[in-house]
């Protein structure tokens, strides 16, 4: 089979690059051609652009680089038509790969278009499933409430769950780095004290706004705790140290699953990092700080369509984190919530029980091979 992958930014990239690992095991004849990255490269295949030039986000960056854009979308479409693949497989990056899919349905309705981890059209964008009706055949969820809203709310029934890949991510490392703390602090110069583990998000925008404040709400506890930042790779330690002021901390990076593994508590902004946090079994607080708080209290009744925007009360369908967001993030509320999630506390045992149930309704690691079980069951039967 031929097989061609879009995948934008690191993450996409990441879990692209699993599912070719797993198609590859299932088809020894596949060939791939993608828009991608590294990790994707090095599964082997061929790489017509790399998501770098592609991927841009917020209005300036993109008008700025829209020629770039424009131009990359061509040669992909060009690329498409001429490799003829049994299968074009988007993963993620909405914008983009609906764009795509729609082209590709127009101008060569034979090839199969399948979506692993689909748009969050659940958040917001719901009229999205309108291009998903009309352009793709089968989606792949990695989001097992996606299939109730999928199914019921939007009459989707060309759906189906494989399972998360950050549970088999987190399992992995698990799996091939047993628990030392003593070898954890010596490597990295800190102290005995137990960890408190600070995850600020992955832009600029996100540490500058929420960073300061949960430091501040920490700081108290830094005589019988100590707090790490896990650093994101693409932001230096200058810019985190703006945001640090007088308070003790340690920025470590390339080692946000190895901080979790040794972390007490946690403060973390929302997206995949509080689920890591919780299949780690790290009780946390989600901590999002928007400068216009109470316009966003009230758009978000408005606009937003769903009850929290951490991933781990998603899937639980309840609140099992404290979600500080907008003007709730204070540093007075942020201290009171981590006080109740340490050591010897009721709230800290309710939450890892919660921590249970969301890891029962992610089921069993392996979401990069059922998903190429489905993907390949669905080529074949049309063959």
């Amino acid at each position: 089979m031929k097989y061609y992958l879009i995948a934008g930014e690191t993450s996409g990239d990441l879990h692209a690059s699993h599912l070719i690992h797993a198609l590859r095991e299932r088809d020894p004849e596949a060939e791939f051609r993608f828009v991608g990255g590294d990790r994707m490269v090095a599964e082997g295949g061929t790489l017509v652009r790399h998501y770098s030039s592609l991927a841009y986000m917020g209005i300036m960056p993109v008008i700025s680089h829209l020629p770039t854009i424009l131009r990359g979308m061509r040669e992909c479409r060009r690329d498409i038509l001429a490799w003829q693949p049994d299968v074009l497989l988007l993963i993620d990056y909405p914008g983009f790969n609906l764009s795509m899919a729609k082209y590709v349905r127009r101008h060569a309705p034979q090839i199969k278009i399948f979506y692993y981890i689909p748009p969050k059209i659940w958040a917001w964008k719901e009229w999205r499933i309108k291009d998903i009706r009309r352009y793709v055949d089968e989606l792949y969820s990695i989001l097992p409430f996606e299939v109730d809203y999928y199914q019921n709310r939007l009459n989707y029934k060309h759906l189906t769950y494989v399972g998360n890949p950050t549970l088999d991510e987190v399992v992995d490392y698990q799996q091939s780095n047993p628990k030392d703390f003593s070898h954890f602090i010596e490597e990295n110069h800190l102290g005995s004290r137990p960890v408190i583990a600070l995850l600020a998000g992955s832009r600029r925008q996100e540490v500058k706004d929420n960073l300061s404040r949960m430091l501040l709400a920490a700081q108290p506890l830094s005589k019988d705790y100590q707090l790490v930042v896990a650093a994101a790779p693409n932001i230096e330690e200058e810019y985190y140290r703006q945001w640090v002021g007088d308070v003790p901390v340690q920025i470590l990076y390339g080692q946000t699953y190895r901080i979790l593994q040794h972390a007490t508590a946690a403060l973390v902004t929302s997206g995949t990092a509080t689920l890591e946090t919780a299949v780690f079994r790290v009780p946390q607080v989600v901590c999002y700080y928007l400068n216009f708080g109470r316009l966003f209290a009230f758009l978000r009744r408005i606009l937003i369509k769903i009850p929290y925007i951490s991933l781990v009360n998603l899937v639980a369908g309840r609140e099992v984190v404290t979600e500080l967001v907008g003007d709730a993030m204070t540093v007075s509320n942020v201290r009171r919530e981590l006080l109740r999630i340490l050591p010897g506390s009721d709230a800290r045992e309710a939450m890892l029980q919660g921590y249970d149930e969301v890891r029962q309704r992610l089921g069993y690691p392996g979401a990069p091979r059922q998903a190429a079980d489905h993907v390949l069951a669905k080529l074949r039967s049309t063959h």
